[in-house]
């Protein structure tokens, strides 16, 4: 029991000096194992868990959903989208940051990455609300919130590592996501417009634009809704599994790319490299992480932890909270794959032996860790969106988010007090 805790502490020491996750994970693990057991048991449980996960059917769902994603963000869907959003949007006060959001959802839904998101729409969206008079605070927070709905609204790669943590359904977990991601994009272009409707210099209005206009923007964008439409629709209805969903979307958005000449060989060199690239970089960490879920049994931790919430007293509900709380402040100074890889594990038995539903509380996860990307002191989209914009103030990013953490929070306690905005269209899948 000691060494485990000293390990989790190690790890989270690792983890605030930015040691690569991955490498804290597997170093600690394995140390710890040994530590536990003996150097043998280590060295011989390390090869078994990498190869194991390495040809597990469930974890190829990764790479595909990220090659699927390379294509369709390296061949311009992102102007697309925002041409298109901006179009319908564009006029009413506000309607540059509103088509922002829009294109922000429609963006995060097939490359399944924040970060890549917010860094995208700095580049596609911010220069037209400079030039049309939007200020930098309501700008920048719109882009920083807009990207958090890139780990929710499917495909997720967050939703897929949590799933193969927990042994839950990717399809049922990327279903679970939808009416969550519609409801915080609905939040979120709530708040845009109560702010240009009562802080009309942050949000002027923009040009309008001619009916045959909006329907001819609309052109670049059905590719999108297409592929969005078989890989959702193909889950909710069973034609195929999570991984198979990978395949068809990584193969039919390769098809669309070459079909409207926009994937030269030198971009599809490009797209392969940062997929593979990007894929190692993430099997690293569920490496490490698998091999974290080892010594949580070996040292008991889990056990512990159990017997400590038999003995603590607390009502169902008040564990429920207890755990959130948690999660919700190290979402403020630790990045969230780490708190994901790290904590899961270590909560998902108490969670299971309390009832609670694990897809469910899946997407509760994911919401926490979209709070904590735009959280002060360590809100990773700020900082990526700081950087491809170094002109705007950091204060004036965060400034401008408090809103948007607002009604964060408020949706966080929605999808808590009802599971069925979560579980509902997952019951009527299965």
């Amino acid at each position: 029991m000691t060494i485990g805790l000293i390990c989790l502490g190690l790890v989270l020491l690792l983890a605030f000096l930015r040691v690569p996750l991955g490498i804290a994970l597997l170093t600690v693990s394995v140390g710890g194992i040994a530590a536990i057991n003996n150097l043998d048991i280590a060295r011989t449980l390390l090869p078994m868990t990498l190869s194991e996960a390495a040809f597990s059917y469930e974890l190829a769902v990764v790479p595909l959903f990220i090659l699927m994603g390379n294509v369709l963000s390296r061949t311009g869907i992102s102007a697309d989208l925002f041409r298109a959003a901006n179009a319908f949007l564009g006029a009413v006060r506000g309607g540059l940051a509103l088509a922002t959001m829009v294109t922000c959802a429609g963006f995060s839904a097939v490359c399944g990455s924040s970060f890549a998101t917010a860094a995208t729409m700095a580049k596609v969206a911010y220069p037209s609300m400079n030039q049309y008079g939007y200020s930098d605070r309501l700008a920048s927070a719109t882009i920083a919130a807009g990207g958090t709905l890139g780990i929710l609204i499917p495909p997720s790669i967050i939703l897929m590592i949590y799933g193969i943590l927990t042994q839950q359904n990717i399809g049922e977990l990327f279903i679970a996501g939808v009416l969550p991601g519609l409801l915080g994009l609905a939040m979120y272009m709530g708040v845009i417009y109560l702010i240009a409707v009562f802080k009309p210099e942050h949000a002027p209005r923009g040009e309008r634009v001619s009916a045959r206009e909006r329907w001819e923007s609309l052109a670049g964008v059905w590719p999108f809704l297409a592929l969005f439409l078989l890989i959702i629709g193909g889950l909710y209805v069973g034609w195929f599994t999570a991984t198979e969903a990978g395949g068809i979307g990584a193969g039919v958005a390769l098809l669309i790319a070459l079909a409207q000449r926009r994937l030269g060989w030198s971009r599809f060199m490009e797209v392969m490299k940062e997929t593979a690239m990007t894929s190692v970089m993430l099997y690293v960490v569920l490496f490490g992480a698998m091999m974290f879920s080892q010594l949580i049994s070996f040292s008991g931790l889990a056990d512990e932890l159990l017997s400590m919430v038999a003995d603590s007293g607390l009502s169902r509900t008040g564990i429920l909270l207890a755990i959130l709380a948690v999660f919700l402040l190290l979402g403020c100074v630790m990045d969230s794959m780490a708190i994901i890889l790290i904590f899961v594990p270590l909560f998902t038995p108490t969670l299971v032996a309390q009832g609670f539903d694990l897809v469910w509380f899946g997407i509760v996860v994911v919401v926490l860790t979209e709070i904590g990307l735009i959280t002060p002191p360590v809100g990773m989209n700020v900082f990526v969106l700081k950087a491809n914009l170094p002109k705007v103030p950091i204060g004036a990013i965060f400034r401008g988010l408090v809103p948007f953490i607002a009604v964060d929070v408020l949706r966080l306690a929605v999808i808590v007090a009802f599971p069925s905005i979560s579980l509902v269209l997952v019951h009527w899948m299965r």
